[in-house]
């Protein structure tokens, strides 16, 4: 599903992704509150969701989106411009970011990621994203001390992998596994710190410095 505000936004995004053979646009939406309307009848795996559109912004909508009975994975897309938006977006529920002005490819490599559960992050919009959720909210809680504290090394550097933005593939060459053993010892990792998404945990290793 695609949701902006803009057709042409909304038309230029439908056809890259109906160019490929393995996915299709089940459903466009304008605001919001459309786009959840859309999403209890179609069901997407996937939502292309504006960050910013009159009436319901793409922050409430990813929320609502989030609490339906089989929520569509939301990647959210935004501008440089919109970073401060981006700590509301991943409390909402979203697994993704997406420049507007991400190549065509890359669109489709994300969209493909995130429906099969990957959720990798652009490392290109990662730093800047994470740049701004660490100065949103910069000190580490007990509690995240206290997870981070309970982690063993391998966990320490999949965390700090995940922080960098690299996919499951990425990883798990740089740590000699393989892809399917970096997905579960992300599922875990996730489950250890009481994370729900990759982005979240992006989160917590570039506020703990642990991405250097």
């Amino acid at each position: 599903m695609v949701v902006d505000d803009s057709e042409i936004v909304r038309r230029g995004l439908s056809d890259v992704i109906e160019s490929c053979d393995d996915l299709h646009v089940v459903a466009e939406a304008w605001d919001g509150r459309s786009a959840v309307d859309a999403a209890r009848r179609y069901s997407p795996d996937v939502a292309l969701v504006d960050i910013r559109m009159p009436g319901m912004d793409g922050i409430k909508a990813t929320q609502e989106l989030h609490s339906l009975p089989f929520p569509p994975r939301v990647i959210i897309l935004t501008t440089f411009s919109e970073d401060e938006y981006v700590d509301e977006a991943v409390r909402a529920g979203a697994v993704g970011f997406l420049l507007k002005e991400t190549p065509p490819q890359e669109l489709i490599r994300a969209v493909r990621d995130v429906a099969q559960g990957k959720a990798t992050l652009d490392p290109a919009v990662t730093r800047r994203v994470l740049t701004t959720l660490a100065r949103q909210s910069p000190s580490l809680t007990p509690r995240e001390k206290s997870a981070l504290e309970s982690l063993n090394e391998r966990e320490l550097e999949v965390l700090r992998l995940v922080g960098r933005g690299l996919s499951n593939a990425e990883i798990g060459k740089s740590v000699y596994v393989t892809e399917g053993t970096v997905k579960a010892q992300v599922s875990r990792l996730l489950t250890k710190l009481g994370l729900s998404n990759r982005v979240q945990a992006a989160r917590l290793a570039y506020r703990a410095g642990l991405e250097h």
